[in-house]
């Protein structure tokens, strides 16, 4: 392997130096051996590392002493240098093609979709850079539809705004107003209750947040789903059961289901439901009672 001598010339180490006689001074002596090449500080300067990382360290430290340097003579005046700083790195990413142009909105249901379009609040042709991703999920989570929101920035020129929104579980009656509601009971802002015909009906004060509890057995009981007009609310503790026909089970305040699966024996022994009844009642465990329709035996 050649060796390397710093600037000096590539010498092969496995051949002998030549031996040569030298010049003699007019003095009749020999000349004194010739002086190093390079002066010592021009030397030093050949070991510096200058290497790519080395450089990009020295430009880092350099911008910072800059910096640092701008702030004291300002009067410490930060923000307005962060500030201008921040636009001049938007102005570059623009400038390279780094421009909002297309944004996407998922999970949400055609009645939200509007809202949510209003709440992202971004102009086409924006710096992707400049975007405050924070800023537009806290808007659109501020849309009552919406439960909770995420938001990516996808390089160069899209956003994506992913949403989840409440679930609607039944529509709220009190004091003459309708209101759908979700299985947390919160009633959801701008829903129309006119759009979900087919939603459970729920009366009374307090029946929101309960509805949650008995909706789930009552579904899964399709023969009496399919009768049930509305459910009652009384004294925030138990259910009244109102069909379509003008008929009224009342369940007990505890044990809901218990009271439900005697309904289902005498229907399943008797086909109650389909001959008809005025009121059965079910909140005592040990019996049932149930009042006949008019003109019934």
């Amino acid at each position: 392997m050649p060796a390397v001598v710093r600037g000096g010339r590539r010498q092969n180490s496995n051949q002998p130096a030549k031996r040569g006689s030298a010049p003699k001074s007019r003095g009749g002596g020999r000349a004194p051996r010739n002086a190093q090449a390079t002066p010592g500080k021009m030397a030093a300067l050949g070991r510096l590392d200058l290497s790519p990382r080395a450089v990009v360290v020295a430009i880092a430290i350099a911008a910072g002493v800059l910096l640092l340097a701008g702030v004291l003579a300002t009067g410490a005046r930060a923000e307005r240098i962060g500030a201008s700083i921040g636009r001049g790195v938007d102005g570059m990413t623009a400038g390279l093609g780094l421009k909002l142009e297309k944004v996407f909105i998922e999970g949400e249901s055609p009645e939200a979709t509007r809202a949510i379009q209003q709440a992202v609040q971004l102009s086409a042709d924006q710096p992707m850079t400049a975007i405050d991703l924070d800023a537009v999920r806290r808007r659109v989570e501020a849309i009552g539809w919406v439960k909770s929101a995420r938001i990516v920035r996808l390089l160069p020129n899209t956003l994506i705004v992913h949403v989840i929104e409440h679930d609607r579980l039944a529509v709220w009656q009190t004091g003459g107003v309708n209101q759908v509601h979700d299985s947390h009971g919160q009633v959801i802002a701008g829903a129309e209750a006119g759009r979900y015909p087919n939603l459970p009906l729920v009366v009374g004060k307090g029946a929101e947040q309960a509805a949650s509890e008995v909706l789930p057995l009552i579904a899964q009981r399709p023969r009496l789903q399919s009768r049930v007009e509305a459910l009652v609310r009384v004294d925030e503790r138990r259910w009244d059961l109102r069909l379509k026909d003008g008929s009224l089970i009342q369940l007990p305040a505890a044990n809901q289901e218990a009271a439900l699966i005697q309904l289902d024996a005498l229907d399943q022994r008797e086909r109650l439901l389909e001959l008809g009844f005025a009121r059965i009642d079910l909140r005592t465990p040990e019996e049932v009672a149930v009042r006949p329709s008019a003109g019934e035996a």
